[in-house]
């Protein structure tokens, strides 16, 4: 006796299609499951079989074999055991209906015969929808994700019991149906909060226009990590298709925690102890880090000295390329990490250089040790450097009403949009992801411009990076104002936010 059941395993990001064949056959009762299984999935079979007998159904007593069919692919994840149990309750004619080969099937069993949810499941659903599958039947707990996919029935189901029913027809399930809902979660802090800081605040409000990377450099107390915490509220929705990427990192590293899609851009804000693992993914079975966990988001890194160096300097390679690539012994894996870098810091290991109400008690020594740990490489990536001054004692006693993010919001919003119709065509929706050969036709500039370019490139020892980060940003400051073409202005505005690696990485 012979049954076949689809079901989807993971690689990376990507779902690979996999048949369960299971045969029962005569001679002394045996339970093996063939086909380069790992750990989790050869101690399925005592879920399968305990779930099997909770649920008042007869476990065969023969010689089972499951094989996981294509043999030459590692197979991992507890979503195997409700194919493998169906396999077996198909083979014994328990479930007495043919399975549709454009159905497949995911889940854990718990031992009572429950269904639980899974990590990954809209990463398989996706891969299974492209391989042409019309049916997916999933944990219920799993139903909000996988439902946002067009193309293919979601069946959610909820233990064994209902599955066999409904595999023989003696119950019917409604295919579960998406609504994306774009109203957004209001935020409990605002940049009508912040007191004073006007140069900081515009420096923000351009770093999220053209999702440009920014380092904010200032004394203890300055309001440098409240204003990196309400970033996010000034950051455009996200639109379905960024949903969905970012909604499939969360569910294969098992954050989703069954709510669904993720309707707010991220903010991860990973602590000075994070190890290069965390920071860029990895491990036995490869996940996502935190690089990859901000995608479409900020990655914000408070007091980013006190990173290790080794972890800093992974930051380089996605800061460019928007993904990175994660090579193990059993392959390489690639996730996405398009992300808008904010780091905060001080100018000094006591915080005080260069403030003009504190004495600085540190030595040169101690300072340029500090600093070192950023390194010249790095320090290149970062579009934006701006100096944060203390807040004056008469802003913070000023009951003027600072701008709301609502307002900033809005035209964050309208330059994004400018930058997605200029880009429409090469497959880019910001300034900062702007290549090297765009911009001598989206940055171009005028004669005064040039010479204003070419002295702060000679006078400030610029590369030829940085020359092309100050156009992008140069760009999104004539965004911002609505102008067609840079200005001279736009241009020493831009400048003016690359002279800090000067003033204190000598």
């Amino acid at each position: 006796m012979l049954s076949k059941v689809k079901t989807c395993v993971l690689y990376g990001l990507d779902g690979y299609e996999v048949s369960v064949e299971t045969d029962l056959s005569g001679g002394l009762p045996n339970f093996s499951i063939v086909g380069l299984p790992d750990i989790s999935i050869k101690e399925s079979k005592e879920r399968v079989r305990s779930a099997i007998k909770n649920s008042n159904f007869n476990f065969p007593v023969s010689r089972i074999t499951v094989n996981l069919a294509p043999a030459n692919l590692k197979k991992e994840g507890s979503q195997v055991d409700l194919p493998i149990a169906v396999g077996i309750l198909s083979a014994s004619k328990i479930i007495k209906k043919p399975i549709n080969e454009k159905t497949f099937i995911i889940g854990e069993l718990s031992l009572d015969g429950k269904i639980t949810g899974i990590e990954g499941a809209l990463p398989m659903v996706i891969s299974m929808r492209n391989n042409n599958f019309t049916k997916a039947i999933v944990p219920r707990d799993n139903r909000e994700e996988c439902s946002a996919i067009e193309g293919i029935d979601i069946i959610p189901v909820e233990s064994l019991c209902e599955l066999v029913n409904y595999l023989n027809e003696d119950f019917f399930i409604e295919p579960y149906k998406f609504s994306y809902n774009y109203t957004q979660e209001e935020f409990s802090e605002d940049f009508s909060e912040i007191k004073g800081q006007p140069a900081m605040k515009r420096a923000v409000e351009i770093a999220a226009a053209g999702n440009h990377n920014i380092l904010l450099l200032g004394s203890p107390g300055s309001g440098k990590t409240m204003i990196a915490r309400r970033i996010p509220t000034i950051l455009p929705d996200l639109t379905f298709e960024e949903s969905l990427e970012v909604t499939k990192i969360y569910s294969i590293s098992g954050l989703l925690n069954n709510k669904g899609l993720i309707y707010r851009r991220p903010f991860r804000s990973p602590h000075h102890t994070s190890s290069r693992t965390s920071m860029a993914g990895g491990g036995t079975n490869p996940k996502p880090g935190e690089v990859s966990l901000a995608h479409n988001g900020v990655l914000f890194l408070d007091e980013i000295p006190e990173f290790p160096k080794s972890v800093l300097e992974i930051l380089r390679q996605p800061m460019e390329d928007g993904r990175i690539s994660i090579s193990r012994a059993r392959g390489s894996f690639t996730f996405p990490a398009k992300f808008m870098l904010v780091a905060a810091m001080n100018p000094c290991p006591c915080g005080y250089l260069g403030d003009p109400t504190h004495e600085c008690s540190c030595s040169q020594g101690q300072i340029d040790k500090y600093l070192s740990k950023i390194s010249g490489p790095l320090l290149n990536r970062i579009d934006i450097q701006v100096e944060v001054l203390p807040v004056k004692y008469e802003d913070l006693k000023n009951n003027k009403e600072e701008e709301s993010s609502a307002e900033i919001k809005k035209r964050i919003t309208h330059a994004r949009q400018i930058q997605e119709e200029r880009y429409k065509n090469m497959g880019i929706f910001t300034n900062s992801e702007l290549p090297t050969k765009g911009i001598a036709k989206y940055c171009k500039v005028n004669r005064e411009s040039e010479l204003l370019l070419r002295d702060a490139f000679e006078m400030l020892g610029l590369s030829a990076r940085a020359y092309n980060k100050i156009l992008k940003v140069a760009r999104t400051i004539a965004d911002l104002e609505g102008c067609e073409n840079i200005e001279t202005n736009h241009v020493a505005e831009a400048i003016q936010y690359r002279s800090l690696d000067r003033k204190y990485w000598r």
